[in-house]
């Protein structure tokens, strides 16, 4: 039997992409869809290695077609097809110089991509050396359970230690892992912000892991689980008699982490008198122990976190607005599960592959694709903490229809997030959940175009910079949705003209 492959798609007609898509995955093979260029580079500089990169974009300018090369130069050869239209002779030739053999003409036909698709299939089917047995049945074990719960392979994974992993699949935390690279070399303040349950405390320990105190301890202590007298003898120490039950000499967390680094999770929790000794510390690096006299110097780096909303605690003063500059050198903003839906299935996978020994025999079906269509659409207000008890919770009950059915209440409930999205649309009741998803991410693309060309007055380029897409991007995607300015009245109710479309290019 062929192999399942995983293909890695930048295909810029929807209807080519829909097409293509429709072939391949009816032949069991998977398909990640790429938005552009950037995207596409982004994902195989960060660790996804697709089988087949097939691109089906027609370069417009000297700096896409850049871009392209540098995009066909990413991947082996003989793993790239390129789709090229009538005319692009330059495009065929820029391919053929760099070993593609793979190109097919514009429109392309059913038999067509699967010829490609088995020739592939067959160049991968190689005897193996005798020493490579193992890992030939470490990967077949791999595409057995991927074909069993209908999934792509495996997102960037970057394994932490323990229990801990981070994972990528989305744009924005792929986008959180290249700026973590970026303060590899520096020894910054970082303040992570994010809803509970987002993973504030991984990413934490990302920094540290990619940081020059890699070698050094990683220390975590939780603000708000303890009263502000016992937090302070946490933080910094106390000194024998320093209190009732101090009966030794006891060091805190800053002098366990010394040359290390410190996570203070809940930052926001803590109150303004420790707020003022931990401003002491992050300025000059010294602290006195709780009934102590004397200084401690110590060199820790200090990640902090929390889910309040900071903003609005500096504005009520119940934060030290000096406090947060210090803390907040660098802020990383972790996205609440809602906001990178195409990493619950990779998630809700590892959870599985993670799952303790006792629980693997009762694993193997439990992500039908009813269930992976409901928690696509499912907002998980606790996040992942939420995502990994569900998942456990449906391992051991070995029902995967009654966990489908569980969360597909929660979305067509009355508080739901279908419903709050969908109230006014009465048309999407008789298609399935999948058509729902494309529905609602199709709406969601086209609002946020709409608010972005207004808010520029329709200066097509500075809308397309807010977007972080191409200028090209824009105009395909305003075709696409047929959309168009407003009119004053159509945005304050007042009357007003046309906002001039001729004006809107430059």
């Amino acid at each position: 039997m062929s192999p399942f492959l995983l293909v890695l798609a930048l295909v810029q007609s929807a209807e080519t992409r829909a097409f293509v898509k429709r072939v391949l995955e009816s032949a069991g093979h998977r398909v990640i869809e790429a938005d552009g260029y950037q995207q596409t580079q982004l994902l195989l500089s960060n660790g996804l290695s697709p089988d087949l990169l097939l691109l089906a974009c027609s370069p417009a300018n000297s700096t896409e077609m850049s871009q392209c090369q540098r995009l066909l130069r990413s991947v082996p050869a003989d793993r790239v097809c390129l789709v090229a239209g009538v005319g692009e002779d330059k495009l065929r030739t820029e391919a053929r110089a760099l070993g593609i053999r793979q190109i097919l003409s514009n429109p392309v036909t059913r038999c067509e991509i699967e010829s490609m698709m088995e020739s592939l299939s067959q160049a991968q089917e190689r005897p193996l050396a005798p020493d490579s047995v193992l890992a030939s049945s470490a990967t077949a074990n791999v595409r057995e359970l991927e074909a069993s719960i209908d999934m792509p392979a495996l997102p960037y994974i970057e394994e932490l230690g323990g229990d801990h992993f981070f994972l990528a699949a989305s744009p924005k935390m792929l986008e959180i892992h290249r700026q973590v690279k970026l303060l590899a070399e520096t020894d910054v303040n970082v303040l992570i912000l994010g809803e509970s349950g987002t993973g504030k405390e991984v990413i934490a320990q990302l920094i540290h892991r990619n940081s020059q105190r890699a070698n050094d301890k990683f220390l975590k202590v939780n603000c708000a689980a303890l009263p502000a007298d016992l937090l302070e003898s946490e933080l910094f120490g106390h000194r024998q008699g320093a209190f009732t039950g101090a009966i030794k000499d006891q060091p805190g967390k800053f002098e366990q982490a010394n040359g290390g680094t410190l996570l203070l999770d809940e930052i926001g929790e803590i109150g303004v008198q420790i707020q003022a000794k931990l401003l002491h510390v992050l300025q000059d690096g010294q602290f006195t122990r709780l009934g102590g006299q004397t200084c401690t110097k110590v060199n820790v780096r200090v990640l902090a976190a929390t889910n309040i909303q900071m903003d609005s605690a500096l504005v009520e003063k119940t934060f030290r607005e000096d406090l947060y500059y210090r803390l907040s050198v660098f802020t990383i903003h972790v996205p609440p599960l809602r906001e990178r839906r195409e990493e619950i299935p990779y998630l809700m996978e590892e959870t599985i592959r993670r799952a303790p020994a006792a629980m693997k025999g009762r694993a193997a079906s439990v992500l039908s694709s009813r269930l992976l269509d409901a928690a696509l659409l499912y907002d998980w207000p606790g996040n992942l903490r939420e995502l990994r008890n569900f998942v456990i919770r449906t391992i051991i009950m070995r029902d995967p229809e009654a966990a489908a059915r569980e969360l597909e209440s929660k979305v067509e409930g009355p508080c739901g997030a279908f419903q709050a999205s969908c109230a006014s649309t009465k048309s999407l009741q008789g298609l399935g959940m999948r058509s729902v998803v494309r529905d609602l991410k199709e709406r969601t693309e086209m609002q946020m175009i709409q608010d972005a060309l207004e808010i520029s007055r329709w200066n097509r380029r500075k809308a397309a910079q807010s977007l972080n897409i191409s200028y090209r991007a824009l105009l395909y995607k305003i075709q696409q949705h047929r959309l168009t300015p407003r009119t004053d009245r159509d945005m304050n109710g007042e009357s007003g003209v046309n906002y001039s479309v001729e004006n809107s290019a430059t």
